[in-house]
């Protein structure tokens, strides 16, 4: 039971720590790209962590040797 929550706590903090980071996303595209882009929407927090999560997945440096 005790490694079940160590689990959960664990990904409830990884969550956490990506919505944290998605905040910069949001400033930036609602405080530049609004104004310099015509037709520019803005975007809410949770937008925001969907293009932090796929400029990970594009853009996540892989090495094969």
């Amino acid at each position: 039971m005790d490694k079940l929550i160590a689990v959960l706590v664990g990904i409830a903090t990884i969550v956490f720590i990506s919505f944290l980071l998605s905040w910069p996303v949001m400033a930036l595209w609602n405080g530049c790209l609004i104004d310099a882009v015509e037709g520019i929407k803005e975007i809410t927090w949770l937008q925001g962590w969907g293009i932090s999560i796929l400029c990970g997945i594009l853009f996540n440096k892989t090495s094969s040797k």
